[in-house]
C-alpha cells in the first residue's frame, strides 16, 4: 500500500520526506508555465507574453477553487486516514470527484461564455484582446481535467503519499515543454496551442493518477462519481471556504493586473514574467504549508496533539529556511533571470522593470513563507474560516496599496503592497493562535 501514517516516527523526517515532493511537484509545475510564457515571449513576441500574462489571474480564479476544493476535502480524507477509516475515506474521494465534476464544468461553460466581456471591464488592450480571449476559452476547456487531477492527486497525498503526484506531474510537464518547444518554437503555431498543450498535459497527469490508485492503492478505490449527500456538507463546509480562499488570490491579482493593463504592453511583459519568479517563491512555501495540513490533520485524528504542536513549528522552520534559499537566488540572478523572457526591442524596458520589483521583493518572501506555514495549520486543524478571514486581510490590504502605489512607482509599488499585506495578515493569525491554543488543545 503507497501511503504514508505521519502519526509515529521522526516529526522533522516525516515533513521533510513528504514537504519536498510537493515542493519538487510545484518547481515542476511552474517550470512548464514558465516555459510556456518565456516560448510565448521569444517565439510569438510580447504581445502573446502579456496575453499569457492577463489570461493568468483569470483562470487562477477557477484553477485555485477547484484546487481549494480538494484540499479541504484532503483534509477530511487525512482525518479518515489517521483514524483508520478506510470506508469513509473511499466515499469521500467519490463525493469529491462527484462534486467537483459538477462544479469544473459548470465553469468551463461560463468562463467560455464571459471570457471577452470580462477582459474588456479589465482593460486589457485592444491589440491583445482577441490573442488572449482564444487562449483563455481553451484553457477552460481543460478544467474538467485539472478537477480530476486535483482531487486524485489529493487523495495520495491525505494518505501520505506525495512522492507519486511528483512523478506524473513531471512526466506531464516534460510532455508539455517538448510539445511547446516542436509546435511553437519549431513549426511556428501560436497562442492557442500554447493553450492545447497545457490541457493535454493536465489530462495526462489525471489519466496517470487514476490508473495508479486503481492498481496500487486499493483503500482509495472510489465508486465512480457517487455522492454521499452528508459527506457533501461536510466536503462543502471545509471545501468551499477553502475554495474561496484560494480564489481570494487570484481575484486581488485579477484587480491588480486591471491596474497595471494601464501602463503599456511592455510593462505588462515585465509583470507577467516577475509573477512568474514570484511563483517559484510562492508555491514551494504553499507547499511546505500543505505537508503541515496534512501531517497535522492525520495526528489530529489521532488525537495525538502534542505531535500536532511540535509538528507546527517544526514546519515554520522549513518555511524559513526556503525563504533563505530563494531569496537569494532572486535577488543576485534577477536580471539574468528576467532576460529569459524577452528579446528585441522591448528588452531592456522589461528586464529594467523587472529587475526594480525583484531585487526589492526577495527580501519580502519571508512573510508569505510564515503566513503560509500558519495556514496550514490552521487547516489541518480544520479552522477553515480564520484561514479565509486571514487571507482576505492580506489581499483586501495588497488590492488597496496597489491602487495607491502603482501610478506612483509603476509595478515596483506592487512589491511593497504585498508586504503590506503580508504584514496585516500576520498581525491577526499570530495573536490568533495563541488565543485559541487553550481550545485546540494544544497547550502543554
Amino acid at each position: 500500500m503507497a501511503s504514508t501514517d505521519m502519526t509515529k516516527g521522526s516529526i522533522m523526517k516525516e515533513l521533510v520526506n513528504y514537504a519536498v515532493p510537493l515542493v519538487l511537484g510545484s518547481l515542476f509545475q511552474l517550470a512548464y508555465n514558465a516555459v510556456d510564457s518565456i516560448i510565448a515571449g521569444r517565439f510569438i513576441g510580447p504581445e502573446a507574453l502579456a496575453a499569457t500574462g492577463m489570461a493568468g489571474p483569470v483562470m487562477n480564479i477557477l484553477i485555485l477553487g477547484i484546487s481549494g476544493l480538494a484540499i479541504g476535502a484532503g483534509v477530511i480524507m487525512s482525518s479518515f486516514f489517521g483514524a483508520k477509516d478506510y470506508k469513509m475515506l473511499s466515499k469521500e474521494l467519490s463525493t469529491l470527484l462527484g462534486s467537483g465534476l459538477v462544479f469544473s464544468v459548470s465553469a468551463a461553460l461560463l468562463g467560455i461564455f464571459f471570457a471577452q466581456p470580462l477582459l474588456r471591464v479589465l482593460n486589457v488592450p485592444s491589440e491583445v484582446l482577441d490573442m488572449t480571449v482564444q487562449y483563455l476559452r481553451i484553457i477552460f476547456i481543460g478544467l474538467p481535467f485539472t478537477c480530476f487531477y486535483n482531487a486524485l492527486s489529493q487523495a495520495m497525498k491525505s494518505v501520505g503519499d506525495s512522492k507519486t503526484p511528483l512523478k506524473f506531474l513531471a512526466a506531464s510537464s516534460v510532455l508539455n515543454c517538448v510539445l511547446d518547444l516542436v509546435l511553437i518554437g519549431l513549426l511556428g503555431f501560436g497562442i492557442i496551442c500554447s493553450a492545447v498543450t497545457t490541457i493535454v498535459a493536465q489530462a495526462v497527469s489525471a489519466l496517470l493518477c487514476f490508473v495508479y490508485i486503481e492498481k496500487r492503492i486499493p483503500l482509495l478505490s472510489f465508486n465512480g462519481f457517487s455522492i454521499d449527500r452528508s459527506l457533501l456538507k461536510t466536503t462543502l463546509s471545509y471545501g468551499s471556504v477553502t475554495a474561496l480562499q484560494q480564489a481570494c488570490q487570484p481575484v486581488g491579482k485579477l484587480l491588480i493586473q486591471s491596474s497595471v493593463n494601464t501602463l503599456g504592453v511592455a510593462v505588462i511583459a515585465a509583470y507577467n514574467a516577475v509573477t512568474r519568479v514570484d511563483d517559484f517563491a510562492f508555491t514551494p512555501e504553499q507547499s511546505i504549508s500543505h505537508a503541515m495540513t496534512t501531517f497535522c490533520a492525520q495526528n489530529r485524528g489521532a488525537k495525538n496533539m502534542n505531535r500536532v504542536r511540535d509538528g507546527f513549528r517544526k514546519g515554520l522552520l522549513l518555511e524559513f529556511f526556503y525563504f533563505i534559499v530563494i531569496g537569494t537566488v532572486v535577488f543576485i540572478f534577477n536580471k539574468l533571470i528576467m532576460s529569459l523572457f524577452v528579446s528585441g526591442d522591448e528588452a531592456v524596458t522589461v528586464i529594467t522593470e523587472g529587475h526594480k520589483y525583484l531585487s526589492t521583493m526577495a527580501f519580502f518572501y519571508i512573510f508569505p513563507a510564515f503566513t503560509n506555514g500558519i495556514q496550514g495549520f490552521f487547516r489541518g486543524m480544520g479552522n477553515m474560516k480564520v484561514t479565509l478571514l486571514c487571507t482576505f486581510i492580506q489581499t483586501s490590504f495588497r488590492v488597496i496599496f496597489t491602487f495607491i502605489l502603482v501610478p506612483l512607482y509603476g509595478i515596483h509599488g506592487i512589491a511593497y503592497a504585498c508586504a503590506i499585506g503580508w504584514s496585516m495578515m500576520l498581525l491577526f493569525e499570530v495573536p490568533y493562535y495563541f488565543h485559541s491554543r487553550k481550545r485546540m488543545g494544544l497547550c502543554p
